[in-house]
């Protein structure tokens, strides 16, 4: 059983905005899978599916980013599924709009919603597909509170389905090969 976990805000405020594109890729993932993302539980909204022959649930946290742990965390003691089935996407700032990169591990890097994984999951080990929203010109909190340039949405939308087919990558096999096969990817 795997948990693939979408990190952003809720309310329609937060819809779109560059911390949100964790929720959005979920999002591709639920309608590629034929699902819906609606169930409540352990403060998440979430839906469930099959990718390989495994039971996927996918989760959008409703505690807002730098509280997403505690959601992931419930899910997965409820549903005992281990760190390494645990897979977050979420906004990287340090990646430029159009490219992803997976890591196994890793530290939170300043990123507060994965600041708290680690702290409730007490490890850094979990596979991660991080979404690449560009550097802020000026102020961090604006950028990634604020949409995308209406040039970034074609590549917006190239991201997001190859982050798709990386986590069925995970899924299917495991994170070094989802490494080896995506982190080169870079939308044009």
């Amino acid at each position: 059983m795997y948990l693939v976990v979408g990190l952003g805000n809720p309310g329609d405020e937060y819809k779109n905005t560059r911390h949100n594109i964790g929720f959005d890729a979920v999002d591709i993932m639920a309608e590629m899978y034929n699902t819906s993302i609606e169930r409540v539980k352990f403060k998440g909204v979430y839906g469930e599916t099959r990718i390989a022959n495994e039971k996927v649930i996918l989760l959008k946290p409703t505690t807002y980013m730098n509280l997403s742990g505690e959601s992931v965390v419930q899910f997965a003691n409820y549903y005992n599924i281990p760190n390494e089935n645990i897979i977050i996407l979420y906004d990287d700032i340090s990646l430029e709009v159009g490219k992803m990169r997976i890591r196994e591990k890793g530290s939170a890097g300043g990123h507060n919603g994965i600041k708290s994984l680690i702290s409730c999951l007490a490890t850094e080990v979990f596979p991660r597909v991080k979404i690449g929203v560009g550097k802020p010109e000026h102020d961090l909190v604006s950028h990634v509170l604020g949409k995308f340039k209406d040039e970034d949405m074609q590549k917006l939308k190239k991201v997001l389905e190859a982050s798709t087919k990386a986590v069925e990558n995970i899924i299917k096999e495991d994170a070094k090969s989802a490494m080896n096969n995506f982190n080169g990817f870079k939308a044009e």
